[in-house]
């Protein structure tokens, strides 16, 4: 799988974490649906993700401010509950934050 790939794979299960537990869904809401496919534009159409590492460490943001908050607050919740359900692409994730910051 490639890094395009990953970064939409953990987009996905922040969204779908967050709206099963906010909205009380299995599948992605309308809203949560709209909020990932925009995400995943952005992906597709980033410049710099071969050299990157996440979108918050970017110091190009192309998502609308809107839609900036939205995933903020989506990623401020869904975070620190991703271990159980994904703690390999949890623990992979701080791996690389460590590392960015070093």
């Amino acid at each position: 799988m490639g890094k395009r790939e990953q970064e939409i794979q953990i987009v996905y299960e922040m969204i779908h974490l967050y709206c099963k537990k906010k909205h009380k869904r299995k599948e992605l809401c309308q809203e949560c649906k709209e909020l990932f496919d925009y995400a995943k534009e952005r992906v597709n159409k980033c410049p710099f993700m071969d050299t990157k590492t996440f979108c918050s460490q970017c110091k190009v943001h192309c998502c609308q401010a809107t839609m900036r908050d939205r995933i903020r607050k989506v990623m401020c919740f869904s975070c620190p509950r991703m271990l159980y359900p994904h703690p390999f692409m949890t623990i992979r994730h701080l791996y690389y934050q460590i590392i960015e910051k070093i």
